[in-house]
């Protein structure tokens, strides 16, 4: 059974950093896609980053390039989103999820999903 348990939330100011982690059970990490999606109320979950547990690949939306970075630790299998320069926009519940390969890139493939986890960021 997989299972995906985040960590990592809480309230910060902005300018400030968090790092969200996500450890997978029951899954061949290295063969896996994992992703970090987030979600505000009322609004569209929306994907924020993925990488390939084959080759560590990563990829970014554009409103988190610079400021955000997913990594892995395999031996651990456990996923990372290292978050700083944090915005208010960015306040939102954060969800790792995995699927797996190919096709990392198709958010709407992602089927096993973590509870989620919040993260606020006031001004």
């Amino acid at each position: 059974q997989v299972q995906l348990v985040e960590s990592g939330g809480g309230s910060v100011q902005a300018g400030g950093s968090l790092r969200l982690s996500c450890a997978a059970s029951g899954i061949r990490y290295s063969s896996i896609c994992m992703g970090w999606f987030r979600q505000v109320p009322g609004l569209e979950r929306e994907g924020v980053a993925w990488i390939y547990g084959g080759n560590s690949y990563t990829y970014y939306i554009d409103s988190v390039k610079g400021r955000f970075t997913i990594s892995q630790d395999n031996a651990k299998n456990t996923a990372y989103l290292q978050m700083n320069t944090l915005k208010p926009e960015d306040t939102a519940m954060y969800y790792c999820a995995a699927r797996y390969a190919p096709g990392c890139a198709r958010w709407s493939d992602y089927n096993y999903w973590g509870q989620g986890t919040q993260v606020t960021v006031s001004s």
